[in-house]
């Protein structure tokens, strides 16, 4: 980014609405089953690169270009197109591609804090999205990104592909059909083990093969403090937003999918911590998250440590350690990527749904990309915002709480539905891994209330822990690199 001035950014990017929708304009109209679609994906470490081999194996679909900041694993992928005899083009700035007359749709796996950014961007370029989970890293940028996905008519799918399991599908319905009577509560289930990222004294050393402005994009320039710029962004709130939006995401919609609710809860309350261990790390590794609907509760678990100290396995919730529990009043079902079983309420197995991981969903997408029905999308970009904002919302209220003793905690959630449960085995799991929270006490965040319609928490007194929370549904973004007001 270096040597370019916010005039050239406008210029090049946002600004050029007009020239960029130049671009791929053939694909305004609806393709046949034997156009050539011609992808680039951007943002190719780990989840980029599996995306390159599936798209690269789509009947009909070219995977023209390439683009990352880190200079080695650009080339890294550049050099298994040479190996197999193919050219693709390699690019360190995304809006090259933007520009790229030849693309006509991309698929987006940079870390959260660009996710919506590019694919706004893309929109005004007329570009087609696949765009990973989260599809933003705050609640008021995934909005705008679905404002610019509707008003530059394009195909946003969102990366949450356990929609396009065929196993989850026929539970979805199932429950639809009242296969296990009124739900009364949904329970999703992130337990992932997370180690420590360790320590660091310091600022340390930026790879020389790293844009590391351009990699920092619209947050705010901060030296790096952890040992790895990859991937452990996830557990600091600058760009990532803890296993709740990294892994959680899918579980969560998950959760909002078989509830059959489209907006937002009424009332949003976490507790949690950073817990077991004292690194570089700011989002918890231990987390209860409260989501009031009106239909039904969901309450949902992050769990980071194992069993107990020193163990490997993790913990597991009716035999689900990531997935979801559906509870109803004839039965529950337990399940998650890949399928599930129905239970009856004596835990017999009743019925078995057997899935396929998703595994079509980038299909799902060309294919709606050839039709130009968004309505043909499995994963549209208004259910992965959706989705993503139910994560914000929890993240929010665990970043405004408070260390508090346990005892208080559980005086001040004895009256709340399923918290005190959750609460109690939150205790036991951190008990066996030698966690004593009267040394390391839990945060327990306000109970805040959500309105929909505004997208904005309700606050009474000028203040209160509504008028904080609302400050954290949109950040400060970093000039040149802002998501715009008007899209």
């Amino acid at each position: 980014m270096s040597g370019i001035t916010r005039r050239d950014f406008v210029k090049n990017s946002v600004g050029a609405g007009i020239a960029l929708s130049l671009s791929s304009a053939s694909m305004s109209n609806v393709l046949g089953a034997n156009d050539t679609i011609n992808m680039a994906v951007i943002g190719i470490r780990s989840k980029g690169a599996q995306h390159i081999n599936v798209f690269h194996e789509l009947p009909n679909v070219n995977v023209v270009a390439l683009c990352d900041v880190d200079k080695e694993i650009l080339d890294r992928e550049v050099q298994k197109f040479t190996d197999r005899g193919e050219k693709v083009k390699a690019y360190t700035d995304f809006r090259k591609v933007l520009d790229d007359k030849d693309v006509d749709a991309v698929c987006i796996a940079t870390p959260n804090h660009w996710h919506s950014l590019i694919s706004i961007m893309a929109c005004q370029a007329k570009k087609d999205v696949y765009v990973e989970k989260p599809i933003s890293h705050n609640v008021w940028e995934g909005r705008q990104l679905v404002t610019a996905a509707k008003k530059y008519k394009r195909i946003v799918q969102a990366g949450t592909q356990n929609r396009s399991d065929i196993g989850l599908r026929e539970v979805r319905q199932y429950l639809n059909d009242g296969g296990i009577g009124k739900i009364k509560a949904a329970r999703g289930f992130c337990y992932k083990r997370r180690d420590t990222i360790g320590k660091v004294a310091g600022p340390q050393p930026i790879p020389s093969s790293i844009d590391y402005d351009m990699w920092s994009g619209p947050t705010q320039l901060q030296p790096l403090m952890r040992s790895r710029v990859h991937y452990d962004w996830h557990w600091q709130w600058h760009q990532g937003n803890g296993d709740l939006g990294n892994q959680g995401i899918h579980e969560m919609d998950l959760c909002r999918w078989f509830l059959g609710v489209e907006g937002y809860p009424e009332n949003v309350m976490s507790i949690g911590g950073r817990l077991g261990y004292v690194d570089d790390g700011t989002t918890a590794n231990t987390q209860l998250i409260l989501l009031e609907y009106e239909e039904a509760p969901i309450l949902f678990e992050v769990r980071g440590l194992p069993t107990k100290k020193g163990e490997t396995g993790m913990d597991n919730y009716k035999g689900i350690r990531i997935g979801v529990v559906i509870e109803g009043e004839n039965g529950y079902f337990a399940g998650g990527r890949g399928g599930g079983w129905i239970y009856d309420n004596s835990g017999k197995k009743v019925k078995q749904f057997k899935g396929d991981g998703g595994g079509n969903h980038q299909q799902n997408f060309i294919d709606a990309v050839r039709s130009r029905k968004t309505s043909d999308l499995l994963a549209p970009v208004i259910e992965g915002h959706l989705s993503s904002a139910l994560c914000h919302l929890g993240n929010i209220s665990y970043r405004l709480g408070q260390e508090t003793p346990s005892e208080d905690i559980k005086e001040a959630i004895k009256s709340e539905k399923l918290l005190p449960e959750g609460f109690y085995r939150m205790q036991e799991h951190l008990f066996q891994n030698w966690v004593d929270l009267k040394e390391t006490p839990a945060k327990i965040g306000p109970k805040l209330t959500f309105d929909s319609a505004s997208e904005k928490f309700i606050t009474n007194e000028k203040f209160d822990s509504g008028f904080w929370a609302n400050t954290m549904l949109k950040p400060e973004y970093r000039e040149p690199f802002v998501v715009p007001e008007k899209v």
